[in-house]
């Protein structure tokens, strides 16, 4: 649970501050960095890690992250908490705003506990959601009631019928009306589906 996590990472449970992408905004920062470009392995989390580990060095707190566990903290769970994200049909957390396109790349953890506004509560755009497109847009039926088949979408995306979602990102994922604007610019997309690609292979 969340106090385990935070007393395994040796930090007190005073405020915790995610940060992360939302769409396309903070794309540019790490394509133009140096982690993008020395061809090493898990060039995002590098990056990351430099800067949320500074920001966090700076304030005096402690840097936590998604990746690189045991101990794995309940990101997903903290966000939902923070603001108004819900789970998705797809198992993505879907925000009113930029829909699925959001994600957590590290927290910072301070000893004191801030005086934040008051969380506002918005209902989930799923729940109004009658056609559901997402569910029904995978070319291979990787999602359904059953949960994600990771392995058929793996082997769609590696083979050349997969090409859209490799340069454009996942047409499930696109077909959300939610957050439209926000897709990511194809680098952005093609970045990531090579890397959960690269994971599976």
């Amino acid at each position: 649970d969340e106090q385990t996590a935070l007393e395994r990472s040796g930090s007190a449970s005073g405020t915790i501050i995610l940060l992360g992408f939302t769409g396309r905004i903070g794309w540019e920062a790490f394509a133009a960095s140096p982690e993008k470009a020395d061809e090493k392995p898990h060039p995002l989390d590098r990056w990351s890690q430099r800067v949320i580990g500074a920001l966090a060095e700076r304030f005096g707190a402690v840097a936590l992250f998604p990746f690189g566990g045991p101990p794995w903290h309940p990101f997903q769970q903290w966000a939902q908490r923070a603001s108004s994200v819900h789970p998705s049909p797809l198992g993505l957390l879907i925000d009113p705003d930029f829909g699925l396109w959001h994600s957590y790349r590290g927290a910072i953890v301070l000893a004191e506990r801030l005086d934040l506004p008051a969380r506002i509560d918005r209902p989930s755009p799923c729940e109004s959601c009658r056609a559901k497109p997402c569910l029904s847009t995978c070319p291979v039926n990787a999602f359904s009631a059953a949960g994600y088949s990771v392995d058929a979408c793996a082997r769609h995306i590696s083979a050349p019928a997969g090409a859209d979602c490799m340069t454009g990102g996942c047409l499930a994922r696109r077909a959300c009306p939610i957050g439209a604007d926000h897709h990511p610019i194809p680098a952005q997309a093609t970045f990531h589906m090579t890397a959960f690609l690269a994971a599976r292979l």
